[in-house]
């Protein structure tokens, strides 16, 4: 999954970003409200937590614009007021959920967590299957063959993709840009030793084989290699 969070503080912005970062998210980040959108111009992302109180921009502003832009990521507004009217007020902006400052980041992943099971695009509310491989988003568990496979976090979030996009051919940078934030991401070959990690866990001792490699092209979940 991957966030764009965008907080002017910049001690609050590292210390929540650490935090989804250790829960598995892919974490790119803004300081003002014009770089946020040019951040959600420039990548697909699942989820966006935004500060109201931004510099060039506040964050009511922002979210109206990415929703007239037809941005359709699931957002959490943070802001250190909690009266009636300014929770309205950023629901009406756009905002899906609202977040009052301070916050413990037990709760933020909480929120974002309720937010990503509503999302409309990929429900996560829904246990992925293809024959027998699954994969609960929820529980944060896959099951082959009747046997529980532990992932780490960025290997769950790669299989995830992979089962939510089955029969479809993801490229490298499709996987990477899916996984890793901007800053973290070296374009060698870790998505190949990450695929590999995960085929080793979940395909080679069972069969049907699921996970194929189109060379030179990138990595297809199916239940046939039709190539």
């Amino acid at each position: 999954m991957r966030v764009l969070l965008v907080e002017d503080e910049r001690k609050i912005s590292a210390y929540v970003k650490r935090g989804l970062e250790e829960a598995g998210y892919a974490v790119d980040t803004a300081y003002t409200g014009r770089e946020a959108l040019d951040w959600a111009d420039s990548a697909a992302y699942d989820l966006i937590v935004l500060d109201i109180l931004l510099p060039e921009l506040d964050g009511l502003s922002v979210c109206r614009e990415l929703r007239k832009r037809g941005n359709r990521a699931s957002v959490l507004m943070l802001t250190a007021r909690d009266s009636v009217d300014d929770r309205v007020a950023g629901l009406d902006a756009g905002a899906d959920d609202y977040l009052v400052k301070p916050f413990a980041i037990k709760e933020l992943l909480a929120r974002l967590r309720a937010l990503t099971r509503r999302s409309v695009e990929m429900p996560r509310t829904t246990v992925l299957t293809i024959a027998n491989l699954s994969l609960d988003p929820a529980a944060h568990r896959v099951v082959r063959d009747g046997k529980v496979i532990e992932l780490p976090a960025k290997e769950f979030s790669i299989l995830e993709y992979l089962m939510h996009n089955a029969g479809r051919v993801l490229t490298r940078t499709m996987i990477a840009e899916h996984v890793w934030n901007y800053d973290s991401f070296n374009p060698s070959n870790v998505v190949d030793v990450y695929i590999r990690n995960l085929r080793r866990k979940v395909d080679d001792a069972f069969e049907p084989k699921l996970l194929h490699t189109l060379r030179g092209v990138g990595y297809r979940l199916s239940v046939r290699d039709e190539d």
